[in-house]
């Protein structure tokens, strides 16, 4: 099946026009036309090859809204016309303890990613979201509700469910206490999804002047980590810190603002931390630090029926796909607030 996108040959080149070949339908998949695909950190660190196993050229692009063009003869769940998104993963071995609790992104041989992964029945390289179409197995394609912006909710699809699942896991509501190291595109959905769950939210950030975009995004109060007097003063407070920071740092100043039992969950960054963890801080209240990645299917989609029940999506700044090599000079800055988003139609333009 004939695709247009953009890819990157290299990792030192620019993402330019792309033609390729997607795979044909089988009876269990759901062809899909890109209306909206975000862009996400990680889709400019593998086009760079940051992590050394990238396939090229690479088509990026896993936060992906569009309406469904065709079914396979086994799909029941869609059809024709059908509003739908499609996350970081496309497909999982299914069988495994993970994938039958619904932790497809844990299974044990292995998930496939949206892009830069290995279809596990014909052996292709898998194409992401940055292209006017995709193939995907109906298991992992997500309904979306109405009334939901459609370019707003495509960051829903990787912001959204890797700031939602663990909040859903430690089970967040309205007696909670909930803090969110971090103001990007996790930070700001944190926020958002915290507020609307019920919590009293804090945002631990290092800079001043945030405190503005903070209250407005669901924010409560607003810390400065950089503030020993602050620190203090938020001592024993939070049941669940959300950790969005993407590059190594110190969590040991936000230990002891956690309360008996409290977690600090890692979400932005999945590296060595280069300064050991006091036992101390976590030992002394019985607190924890933790982990998660993106979320399964199942979750994933109660996150997208929780934010249509709530009016919530990310905010983005729209742009057309001949503008994603700028975008990604513009993350490295931290230059966009809060997620970019592309629209799909601008591919249909030959001015690139």
């Amino acid at each position: 099946m004939k695709a247009m996108g953009f890819a990157a040959q290299s990792a030192t080149g620019s993402l330019e026009r792309f033609a390729f070949e997607r795979r044909a339908p089988r009876p269990d998949d759901v062809v899909i036309d890109i209306l909206f695909c975000g862009v996400c950190h990680t889709d400019l660190h593998l086009a760079r090859n940051h992590g050394g196993f990238t396939t090229y050229p690479i088509v990026p692009g896993h936060e992906i809204i569009g309406r469904v063009r065709e079914v396979g003869t086994g799909v029941s769940r869609f059809k024709a016309g059908d509003l739908v998104g499609v996350g970081c993963m496309v497909d999982s071995c299914q069988h495994c303890k993970p994938c039958l609790k619904g932790w497809e992104q844990d299974c044990v041989e292995g998930s496939t990613y949206t892009y830069n992964s290995i279809d596990r029945q014909d052996g292709s390289v898998t194409y992401g979201g940055y292209s006017d179409s995709i193939v995907v197995r109906d298991k992992f394609v997500l309904s979306m509700p109405d009334g939901l912006d459609p370019a707003g909710a495509a960051p829903l699809l990787c912001a959204g469910i890797t700031t939602w699942s663990p909040l859903h896991r430690w089970n967040v509501g309205k007696d909670s206490k909930v803090a969110v190291i971090g103001l990007g595109g996790l930070g700001h959905m944190a926020l958002k999804l915290a507020k609307a769950l019920g919590a009293d939210v804090t945002l631990f950030t290092r800079s001043a002047g945030k405190e503005e975009d903070a209250f407005r995004l669901g924010a409560d109060h607003v810390v400065l980590s950089g503030e020993p007097e602050q620190m203090n003063a938020v001592a024993g407070r939070f049941d669940v810190i959300i950790d969005t920071v993407p590059y190594d740092h110190d969590v040991n100043p936000y230990m002891p603002t956690l309360a008996l039992e409290g977690v600090l969950v890692l979400v932005g960054y999945l590296g060595p931390l280069g300064t050991p963890v006091n036992a101390g801080g976590v030992v002394r209240g019985r607190r924890a630090i933790s982990g998660s990645f993106i979320g399964g299917v199942p979750e994933t989609q109660q996150m997208l029926d929780f934010c249509g029940a709530h009016g919530i999506v990310s905010d983005v700044e729209i742009i057309p796909i001949q503008k994603i090599n700028e975008a990604y000079e513009r993350m490295l800055k931290s230059d966009v607030k809060y997620r970019f988003v592309i629209d799909m139609a601008s591919l249909k333009s030959q001015g690139a």
